[in-house]
């Protein structure tokens, strides 16, 4: 357990990392990805364009949140860890990666390439990747798999009630026809076995379930302890095999800004367009970050800006020392290396390669 200090200092820390990004402005130049209507400018929103959360989960079963913590928001892309997690429980690491390889492929998440070499999608965490291992899913039908997906959804997050939202889901479904396009591709070339449909579906539905940043931070902490849930106790899945899923989150889990992320950053993570970052320490904790606004990578600005101080300031770079830990020690806070006017935010892409449509982004 963490002593009465350790968790005033955990809880000043994060507030005042949370109004010192607050206080940041953005510079307008962010999207914001709404289901079934795609990416749209700060203009055409609400005051939910301003929300933002930080949560973050001990492996000692403890949670500390500041900022809109109990707004539930569609996991989108960071769902990939988790089916991923799931296609090696049922298959093992070889015969999974016989069928989605573990290489960073330097593309945007959404391209329609594969390794010409091995005729596999690059790795789990890009859409032709995903749809892989949802369909190295196992099940007596499509209802018993998604069934199985979302038990260990609930399990990483501790809460049995997580659902699939049927509105968000119905949107992205509507609108999904790249990625639809691209399984028919891959199934013709031998690399989907299973009904597109049925695939796409699976797919879009983990994707359609929503999560406050707090049950985020959980699911994160889960993977930070060893794939047992540090808050029920329950175990989700095997230790060896989580450190196959972080492997992978490290080099490949922030879109095709993934290596410059695990140069600058050092956290293994996953992003997705409705603004979330899951983030893992291994050993430590887990983050859960919230922030629609995206880059013109995809990436939450606001979150790659929490987990940059995170780990330059707070020393939870997962290559950091223990007397650099300034979160969960009484260690000082290093000098910020990296303003926030070098991030770069860029307009989205219009090449063909880059082409999105409403579904494509998760």
């Amino acid at each position: 357990m963490l002593s009465a200090a350790t968790e005033r200092r955990i809880d000043a820390r994060l507030g005042a990392l949370h109004a010192r990004i607050c206080a940041e402005p953005l510079t307008g130049d962010e999207r914001y990805y709404v289901s079934g209507r795609g990416y749209l400018d700060a203009t055409e929103l609400g005051p939910e364009r301003d929300q933002f959360a930080i949560s973050v989960a001990t492996i000692d079963g403890e949670r500390f949140d500041v900022g809109d913590h109990t707004v539930a928001f569609p996991l989108h892309s960071v769902s990939k860890v988790f089916t991923y997690a799931l296609a090696l429980t049922d298959h093992g690491p070889d015969d999974v990666l016989a069928r989605v390889g573990v290489e960073p492929s330097g593309d945007p998440f959404n391209a329609l390439r594969v390794d010409e070499r091995t005729m596999r999608p690059y790795n789990p965490m890009v859409n032709a990747g995903a749809l892989v291992t949802n369909d190295l899913l196992l099940g007596a039908d499509a209802d018993q798999r998604l069934a199985r997906a979302l038990a260990m959804l609930r399990g990483c997050a501790g809460n049995e009630r997580l659902n699939v939202d049927a509105t968000i889901l119905e949107a992205e479904v509507a609108s999904a026809d790249r990625n639809r396009g691209a399984a028919y591709l891959m199934r013709s070339a031998g690399m989907l076995h299973g009904a597109v449909d049925d695939i796409l579906r699976l797919y879009l539905a983990q994707c359609s379930v929503r999560v406050t940043s707090g049950e985020l931070s959980v699911m994160a902490a889960t993977l930070a302890n060893g794939g047992r849930n540090p808050i029920t106790g329950a175990r989700l899945l095997p230790r060896r095999l989580v450190r196959d899923v972080l492997s992978v989150m490290h080099t490949c889990g922030m879109y095709d800004y993934a290596g410059s992320w695990a140069f600058e950053v050092g956290i293994p993570a996953k992003s997705g367009v409705g603004g979330a970052i899951l983030a893992v320490i291994p050993g430590k904790l887990g983050i859960g970050v919230y922030a629609p606004g995206l880059d013109g990578q995809g990436n939450s600005v606001r979150g790659i800006r929490v987990c940059r101080e995170l780990s330059e300031r707070l020393g939870l770079h997962v290559f950091a020392t223990p007397d650099e830990d300034a979160l969960l020690t009484a260690a000082t806070p290093a000098e910020r290396a990296t303003p926030p006017s070098m991030e770069p935010v860029l307009p989205p892409a219009t090449d063909l390669t880059m082409e999105t449509d409403a579904a494509v982004r998760h």
